[in-house]
């Protein structure tokens, strides 16, 4: 959990006057794809490549070592050089990622007389017998997997997890970048994005999933919710949940944002947790475009092997843990080895995923499927199963999502209160966080910025009986209430 609200934003340092003095409209036309499917065409915008540069603005910048301090022991955000929104759109790949072997993926469907209900799973995730599931890693040229959705005629109508059909219609226009969140069960508040760029707010899209209980809070708690929207976000109401435990039901949109927006190139998810505060072009540029990858996810700050997390989230009482050990032992029996530097250049089998940055391309695509499968087949702590996934993904050929420091990811998103432990708060009398105030969004080249730290307030819990069925509340860090 984040226990600190300070962030710091490392900007670019030097950089070429031909980008510097570039100008880009307020507004761009949508994304169109070009003759090539693998190409992309950007009407009205300056390309730069890598060739454009000397150096990368960034070239040459490390994170530097975190001093010691006493009084803050805890994980903490670190330095990362950003480049400036006009060059992080400028520098967006004109052809899509590879995907190693695999070209084609589509996904399976079924109805009631094909599914076998004897099975582990869902009838959302279509009850994948134990052959399906293995043939699932035999990566080919072309593939059907089950991703969910198996029935119906689309993802959202008549599937499970249902969607309007306006809203399915808005969610198809979104070209080039979702940026997605979802609440289920009301458990926590919307977090408003900061520092996001205008043009960026002209391109990308914006989703909040939420179940009726939900929207029903928010209608009549936030005084800036107008036809559907809360701020940047576009709340999404989804009826027919196919799982009872909302965790696992977050799961469909964290994992199959490929699924729900089936015409976008990138996609950052973000737990509802946390706030956002660096435009999402730069998190793109960062993490995905500057280490050509399609897949980023950072690593846990503490652990880095399955067993130990399995043991973590037994003593947390994080979910049953009859179910967490059987899971464990099947993956043991498959050959799971606890992590060691052996395993370089994978530097951690426990991801802290609460973050994900990726590019929609058939590799990627892929490895949700399977990792939504897991989490439908086995406990819905999908840190569990990430690696078991990974792994077996790059033993066929060759692809791995990239992990990168947990500081890096609290640099761009800081942790907030959950709504019950807030109004916990008002109701004792006790003083509530203030408003987060947006800073200034001009960073000076070689400046940093560290947000006004705030008191945290002490709050004393009763011990709660654990279960599977309840979310622990979080460690609560800084709170950004309705602002615009």
């Amino acid at each position: 959990d984040d226990n600190t609200s300070s962030i710091i934003i490392a900007s670019n340092y030097e950089v070429t006057n031909a980008i510097q003095n570039s100008v880009y409209p307020s507004t761009t036309r949508p994304l169109m794809m070009s003759n090539d499917h693998n190409k992309f065409e950007h009407p009205n915008r300056l390309h730069l490549s890598p060739g454009n540069f000397t150096n990368h603005p960034c070239e040459g910048f490390a994170v530097p070592p975190i001093l010691f301090d006493k009084k803050r022991t805890g994980p903490r955000p670190c330095p990362v050089c950003y480049v400036s929104v006009d060059q992080a759109f400028a520098l967006m790949p004109l052809q899509a990622s590879p995907s190693p072997v695999l070209e084609n993926l589509d996904y399976a469907l079924e109805d009631s007389v094909t599914a076998n209900f004897s099975n582990p799973g869902s009838a959302f995730g279509g009850h994948l017998s134990l052959e399906q599931r293995n043939k699932s890693f035999d990566i080919t040229n072309s593939m059907t997997v089950h991703c969910g959705f198996v029935r119906g005629k689309k993802p959202g109508q008549g599937t499970g997890f249902d969607i309007s059909d306006d809203d399915l219609l808005e969610m198809e226009q979104c070209r080039e970048l979702v940026v997605a969140s979802a609440i289920f069960g009301n458990y926590d508040m919307i977090q408003h994005p900061r520092n996001v760029n205008e043009l960026s707010k002209a391109n990308a899209c914006f989703y909040m999933f939420v179940d009726e209980e939900t929207m029903a809070y928010v209608k009549n708690s936030s005084s800036l919710y107008k036809d559907n929207k809360v701020g940047l976000w576009r709340l999404v109401v989804v009826r027919n949940l196919p799982y009872e435990d909302p965790r696992r039901t977050g799961k469909i949109p964290k994992l199959l944002l490929h699924r729900l927006f089936p015409n976008v190139r990138f996609s950052v998810w973000i737990d509802a947790k946390l706030q956002l505060v660096v435009d999402p072009y730069l998190l793109l540029e960062r993490f995905l475009w500057r280490k050509n990858s399609s897949f980023a996810i950072s690593r846990h700050y503490r652990r880095f092997d399955v067993y130990e997390e399995a043991e973590a989230n037994k003593a947390a009482g994080k979910y049953d843990n009859a179910s967490i050990d059987e899971q464990i032992d099947f993956y043991r029996n498959e050959g799971l080895t606890h992590y060691s530097p052996a395993k370089l250049p994978i530097t951690s089998d426990v991801p802290e995923g609460c973050v994900i940055i990726r590019e929609h391309v058939p590799i990627s695509n892929l490895f949700t499927c399977l990792w939504f499968n897991e989490v439908d087949r086995f406990t819905a702590r999908d840190q569990i199963s990430f690696s078991t996934v990974r792994d077996k993904i790059r033993a066929k050929v060759g692809w791995m999502p990239q992990m990168f420091l947990d500081c890096e990811r609290r640099n761009f998103v800081v942790q907030a209160y959950h709504r019950e432990l807030l109004e916990q708060m008002i109701a004792s009398g006790r003083n509530t966080p203030p408003i987060a105030v947006e800073p200034s969004r001009k960073i000076r080249p070689g400046s940093s910025r560290r947000a006004p730290p705030s008191k945290k307030p002490v709050v004393r819990r009763k011990k709660e009986k654990k279960s599977s069925s309840r979310r622990r509340a979080a460690k609560p860090v800084t709170w950004a209430m309705d602002a615009g």
